[in-house]
């Protein structure tokens, strides 16, 4: 199974905005993906150069305590991320300073068993949120106790537990903690939470009793629980847009990709399959949306946004199978959409047919989810190498930039600033002028 990066998100994770982003410098990504929930930047002036051995455009660099998949999110001058200290087994949720990288606090949500996951996963794999006033972050807690797993090629225990989701403000103080449903997967966890109004709203889709389940982001307590049909477990993070007067939120997972009301958790539509697993985040191009996941078969799917009801023979637009892609997500560009395939491949569709341009291998291993800002596509690889791309019928090399540090989360472009979360630190990476 690949990298988790949560990028997964896997859940991933998302503080999904239903405007387009602001062309303003001062953009903040409050959540999984950013401000639209699709990894798309207004950013006009992100960063095009650096170099990790040289500190060229490098910002700053701190060293992070433990580890850890989930992305960094910025809120103006704040930094969140969260973390997993092995040592002392503690899940903890960190608060930086933007412009120094200097640690504001580090708060622990609490301290217990390790649980058991997929080697290419971590501890500490959501992505948080924020809507400005409150930073949200969820965790999985165990006791220590095994069951056999399910949905396995191979037997061996693992340990099942509950979703932690906790709420705390921009001075670290919590506001609440909640567990509101059980966890059970060989492979981890990595649900990020979404938000949504007065709402946060989290994937609990897991090899047991699967679950959508959204919060009163104030309290806590739980608004609505939808039960999830297949019961098998994915990591894709929501997505929501306003479509032809309704409000959908739309993922894939529990064998299917499915839109749903995200005020109360009832279901617009579905497609059955096209396979068991996914990971990757879904994004919509005012046309289309767009899948690019799976396991143990692979796809690249374009849907058609207003259909009712089991729409799986009615509204697939175009479907490809020709991509090894599972974890990392997509982005769509203009008429574009990109697909980073996990074995380090880059491949461009013509996002309307679902024609495939061109496929080129620009890594050895992705993890990290697609950005894209000023019409340009980030590519992150595991290495810390990352090939910035003009979407196009043929490839186009913009720069191609080396961070000597390997990275499995996905990056976050705020304030005119690339933040990366690499195995041991956080970089700041800006123009020459930027943090200064």
């Amino acid at each position: 199974m690949p990298r988790f990066a949560c990028t997964l998100g896997l859940l991933i994770c998302s503080c999904t905005l239903l405007t387009s982003p602001q062309d303003v410098r001062g953009e903040n990504w409050p959540g999984w993906r950013g401000p639209t929930g699709d990894g798309q930047s207004a950013a006009k002036n992100a960063p095009l150069a650096w170099d990790g051995a040289t500190g060229k455009n490098i910002v700053w660099r701190v060293e992070i305590p433990g580890e850890g998949h989930a992305s960094p999110i910025v809120w103006e001058e704040h930094v969140f991320l969260i973390s997993c200290i092995s040592q002392s087994k503690q899940r903890v949720l960190l608060a930086l300073d933007r412009r120094s990288g200097k640690q504001r606090w580090q708060k622990t949500l609490f301290q217990g068993p390790l649980e058991s996951k997929h080697a290419l996963n971590s501890f500490a794999s959501s992505t948080p949120a924020t809507d400005g006033e409150t930073v949200f972050a969820t965790f999985l807690e165990v006791d220590g106790h095994t069951v056999p797993a399910p949905n396995v090629g191979r037997k061996r225990p693992i340990t099942p537990g509950r979703m932690v989701v906790a709420a705390y403000d921009f001075d670290g103080n919590r506001k609440w903690m909640v567990k509101p449903g059980e966890f059970i997967s060989a492979h981890g966890f990595c649900s990020s939470p979404l938000i949504y109004q007065n709402l946060l709203i989290v994937n609990g889709d897991h090899d047991g009793n699967s679950y959508l389940i959204a919060l009163d982001k104030r309290t806590g307590k739980t608004v609505w629980k939808t039960p999830r049909r297949h019961k098998t477990r994915s990591y894709a993070t929501p997505i929501i847009r306003e479509i032809g007067g309704r409000t959908q939120m739309v993922l894939s997972g529990s064998m299917c990709i499915s839109s749903f009301n995200p005020l109360d958790g009832s279901r617009h539509w579905s497609i059955e399959g096209p396979t068991e697993q996914f990971v990757a985040s879904m994004v919509y191009d005012g046309k289309l949306f767009f899948m690019a996941a799976g396991f143990p078969t692979y796809h690249v799917m374009g849907i058609k946004p207003d259909g009712k009801g089991d729409v799986s023979e009615s509204h697939v637009a175009w479907h490809q199978t020709n991509i090894r892609c599972y974890v990392p997500s997509p982005v769509v560009v203009g008429n574009y959409l990109l697909v980073a395939d996990d074995r380090g491949t880059a491949n461009c569709f013509d996002a309307a047919s679902g024609k495939r341009l061109w496929q080129h291998r620009l890594g050895k291993h992705f993890s990290a989810s697609l950005v894209s800002a000023g019409g340009l596509v980030y590519f992150l690889a595991d290495d810390g190498r990352t090939t910035i791309v003009k979407p196009g019928p043929t490839l186009e090399v913009v720069a191609e930039h080396a961070l000597g540090e390997n990275c499995y989360a996905s990056p976050a472009i705020a304030q005119g600033q690339l933040f990366v979360r690499a195995e041991k630190h956080l970089y700041c990476i800006g123009n020459q002028a930027d943090g200064k």
